[in-house]
């Protein structure tokens, strides 16, 4: 049986530094467990289309940022009820166990070696 200590500590503490990364740039939703970008604060006594650009542009790039730590976001907690209900360790799409080795290199993997390239296919 997989000693799931070590993983367990590294997920917590990866899920620590993308909240803290979340929560500088979204808001969460406890509801949904949604993260939405926050928007930029760009506020100018006289508007100007140069700023209001900018603005756009950063906030674009913020949404996209969120998406990503979302996602991470995700793994993380999806890894961590899977330690708490016992399934932790076991390949999405095969059942059978994911290697260890993969594991230390990704404690949120969701699937074997093998079945790596379809883990982007799974649903969140």
């Amino acid at each position: 049986m997989l000693d799931t200590t070590t993983f367990k500590h590294d997920l917590e503490t990866k899920l620590t530094s993308i909240r803290s990364a979340l929560s500088g740039i979204a808001t969460h939703n406890p509801e949904t467990d949604d993260w939405e970008a926050l928007p930029v604060g760009a506020e100018s006594p006289e508007p100007d289309e140069n700023d209001e650009a900018d603005v756009v542009e950063e906030w674009n790039e913020r949404r996209a940022t969120v998406s990503v730590l979302e996602t991470d976001y995700r793994n993380l907690t999806r890894a961590l009820a899977k330690i708490a209900d016992g399934s932790y360790g076991l390949c999405e799409v095969s059942g059978e166990p994911i290697e260890e080795a993969r594991l230390h290199a990704n404690p949120a993997a969701r699937t074997c070696i093998a079945h790596r390239e379809d883990e982007g296919n799974l649903s969140l």
